[in-house]
């Protein structure tokens, strides 16, 4: 038998562990560009590689964690990513630092998919707040790693710490071996046929198309909002940086409260509120013309698309307990080219017409999410 708090706490190790890789490359990028002589295509190619091997390794955890379990994915998937941390480290020549990038995003991808995956087959109940404070792992890599760089940089080459924070991933995969994972769900055979079937249930391709709207809405806020403050505010890109790094401890801390205080709230309660938070957010920055301002526009983001994933991930798995993996895969990967495509465009968009149509195209996400979420509460109600 295996123990479901061992198994939640190690899943969120896995979660902490995917939030640093995620932000790794960008926070040594400009010692890498250094370092081996890139140029601005060269450095982009790097960008491009990362979410591609992250989208493989989405592709691929759903139908192995049903059929093989998830102990061997979560070890070969820590492996992997301990190879593309050595990479970014110490590979020898820029063809070799490539491969280890996809590896890194092959195995972060797979770890975000298990784990979240994995916290939703052990909970039988609440399944929304339980992945909400898996969550919470993420934000907590995604500010520490950037936070450890900055405290050690004079200490040590940024080859060290990220030496260093890769055998950490390399630890947790021994750690992962030596403990009881849940069984495989499929283990006698993976029902092709009922996987096929995914593709024609309605409401799981609304879930996948909000979770489209969801990951790249995170994603130009990410990218672009320090180009928006620098440019259309005239921040300082310290304070810039400052204010984005809010936007993720506004996500970090509501996840925390959604998982808690929150955690038997009505989820129409939830909707609402994370709605209303988007758009006072979004005003804010539009009509703001002060950093202050700014800072509150953005921690009301992120505390409004706190609630985004884990819920619709939840709905997920009360939906397909038995092929949970498969599912998560199927949605998690739409998610991701919606990441990729929507900040594609969003740059094609301030080339053409200026930064300022960032809050436009937000806008217009906040609307088709909403539209979106009221269509899949409506047909989850049906369906009761």
């Amino acid at each position: 038998m295996y123990k479901k708090r061992l198994i939640f706490w190690a899943a969120c190790i896995g979660m902490l562990l995917f939030g640093m890789s995620l932000i790794t490359l960008g926070a040594v990028v400009p010692e890498l560009k250094e370092k081996y002589r890139l140029d601005e295509i060269s450095s982009g190619t790097l960008f491009s590689i990362l979410p591609f091997g992250i989208l493989v390794g989405s592709l691929l955890f759903g139908p192995l964690c049903d059929k093989y379990g998830y102990k061997i994915l979560l070890v070969v998937s820590c492996l992997l990513v301990f190879v593309g941390f050595e990479g970014i480290a110490y590979a020898p020549s820029h063809n070799i630092l490539k491969m280890c990038i996809f590896l890194f995003g092959l195995g972060g991808g797979a770890i975000n998919g298990a784990t979240n995956a994995l916290v939703s087959d052990i909970s039988e109940k609440d399944k929304g707040a339980n992945l909400s404070l898996l969550g919470v792992f993420f934000g907590l890599g995604a500010l520490g790693m950037p936070f450890i760089l900055g405290v050690l940089k004079d200490r040590f080459s940024y080859e060290v710490i990220v030496s260093i924070v890769g055998f950490t991933t390399f630890a947790v995969g021994i750690f992962y071996l030596l403990i009881k994972f849940p069984p495989p769900k499929q283990a006698g055979g993976f029902p092709i046929t009922h996987s096929l079937s995914l593709i024609k249930d309605g409401v799981l391709i609304l879930i996948a198309f909000f979770l489209f709207c969801q990951s790249s809405f995170e994603a130009i806020i990410n990218n672009w909002i320090t180009t928006y403050l620098t440019g259309s505010l005239s921040i300082q890109p310290d304070k810039a940086l400052f204010a984005l790094s809010l936007f993720v401890a506004g996500m970090a801390v509501m996840r925390l409260l959604s998982g808690s205080v929150f955690r038997n709230t009505a989820i129409k309660k939830i909707w609402v509120g994370s709605f209303s938070m988007i758009l006072s957010g979004l005003i804010f920055l539009a009509v703001g013309k002060t950093f202050n301002l700014s800072i509150i526009g953005l921690i009301l983001l992120g505390a409004g698309l706190a609630g985004g994933f884990p819920i619709m991930l939840g709905f997920v798995g009360n939906r397909y307990k038995e092929l949970s993996g498969t599912a998560f895969s199927l949605v998690l990967v739409i998610a991701l080219l919606g990441n990729m495509i929507v900040n594609y465009l969003m740059g094609m968009i301030a080339q053409a017409y200026g930064i300022n149509h960032l809050i436009t195209v937000a806008f217009v996400e906040l609307i088709v999410m909403m539209v979106l979420c009221t269509a899949i509460l409506k047909k989850l109600n049906n369906n009761k």
